[in-house]
């Protein structure tokens, strides 16, 4: 039997809703909380949007649609019964860690707590959960609920309900647990109990964990999110750069065209480390502005490809007709020049996707990029660095994680344009 994307498409999501399945029921009556309280109180329900309750709300309905779409689609779109490749599994595993990241990890990626216990563990490592007793506030009105539900479904970077133990013993009144060798006694009556014990949870790190106690798994699915962000980013900043100083350059030939090469061989001369360092200076390194300045340093290549394709079609037929039928020149762009380069663009573009990446992870390691923010492959490695004789797992996870999709998009680059020049099917 051939395995085809859409089996594994399918494979996938079925495990992350079995694996989250209270999570999944209580993403849903939260979403049904917001809806009634959305309808008693808008202005209040407003307020409670953030981009975490978007987050979960968005992976908890695309997991129930995107498998009812594969299969409604499935005889429309060929590329779902192609038999399931290296390149084409790496590309659904880190498509669905971008989607699904609140649906993939076990905690917050910057979630710390208990560093005597959870600090440099290797892979596979297993603490234990001491769960704390809290106070049971019955929520006295729809907006509680609401709030209620959402701190229970958002995983948070910091909790008090439980704490990190290597072991647990009773002693008469008291609890005694272990961390790292030092033992702490606490009363049972501070203590959740659960059929007369206490409520005690393991938790693995499978890959280990950071100088901070910081899931190097969540990490690495959340800084794939933002690396494939940041690479979507950059290449449509390039595209529409590239484009149309390209479409420029070539269409209208002449002094135009002298002073646009000129221009982008400045671009290509100039150190793009000096440009880039410049442009963060002013913008500081948000997300935005490593969009913005991965973009601006990465159109020069696909602004030679274009312009010398329109050089050779505004000689064509076809594209000299068009012209005279009084087309104007956004619709030469699109209607007539696009369709003929599209093969040499997209190409192009999926190339630059991977330098992209392999860009904003350097920046991110130098300091410079989005990771001092936010979970960066770049940032892992460069924090691994002082730890890697004694937790190589820092540096080699992330390392391998930014290898494979490096030669992921390469390997399609490739494909992708021996599937052009020849005809043959990826």
């Amino acid at each position: 039997m051939k395995i085809t994307l859409r089996h594994f498409i399918i494979l996938i999501l079925a495990v992350i809703i079995l694996l989250n399945i209270e999570l999944l029921f209580n993403s849903i009556e939260m979403l049904l909380l917001f809806l009634v309280l959305l309808f008693s109180d808008f202005k209040q329900a407003v307020v409670q949007i953030n981009i975490s309750f978007v987050d979960y709300s968005i992976s908890t309905l695309l997991i129930f649609m995107i498998p009812l779409l594969v299969l409604i689609f499935n005889k429309q779109l060929k590329i779902l019964q192609d038999k399931l490749t290296f390149i084409s599994a790496i590309i659904t595993l880190l498509l669905t860690f971008t989607i699904f990241a609140p649906l993939t990890v076990s905690s917050n990626p910057n979630f710390q707590k208990d560093l005597r216990v959870t600090k440099l563990l290797t892979p596979f490592s297993t603490v234990q959960k001491l769960y704390l007793k809290k106070d049971k506030i019955k929520p006295a009105s729809k907006l509680d609920s609401f709030i209620f539900k959402k701190n229970e479904v958002i995983k948070k970077s910091f909790s008090e309900d439980f704490i990190f133990v290597n072991s647990v013993k009773i002693s008469g009144s008291n609890l005694i647990y272990t961390q790292k060798n030092k033992e702490i006694k606490i009363g049972k009556d501070k203590i959740e109990i659960k059929n007369g014990k206490p409520l005690i949870e393991s938790k693995t790190f499978i890959l280990g964990t950071d100088q901070y106690g910081r899931d190097i798994l969540s990490r690495l699915i959340y800084g794939t999110r933002l690396s494939l962000f940041i690479g979507l980013g950059a290449v449509i900043v390039s595209f529409f750069i590239g484009i149309i100083l390209g479409f420029i350059a070539g269409y209208t030939g002449g002094f135009f065209d002298s002073l646009l090469n000129r221009f982008t061989e400045m671009f290509l001369a100039f150190p793009i480390l000096f440009l880039i360092i410049f442009i963060i200076a002013i913008f500081d390194s948000s997300i935005f502005s490593i969009i913005l300045v991965l973009g601006v340093s990465g159109w020069m290549s696909l602004f030679k490809i274009v312009r010398a394709e329109v050089i050779k079609l505004k000689t064509k037929d076809f594209f000299i007709t068009a012209k005279l039928i009084g087309l104007s020149n956004y619709k030469l762009l699109t209607k007539e020049v696009l369709p003929n380069i599209i093969s040499p663009v997209v190409v192009n573009l999926v190339f630059l996707y991977g330098n992209v990446i392999l860009a904003e992870a350097a920046l991110s390691f130098l300091g410079l990029g989005a990771g001092n923010n936010y979970p960066s492959w770049g940032e892992m490695i460069q924090a691994g660095q002082s730890y890697i004789t004694i937790a190589w797992w820092m540096i080699v996870f992330p390392g391998l994680m930014l290898f494979i999709t490096l030669l992921t998009a390469n390997e399609l680059g490739r494909k992708i344009e021996h599937r052009f020049n020849s005809g043959i099917a990826i």
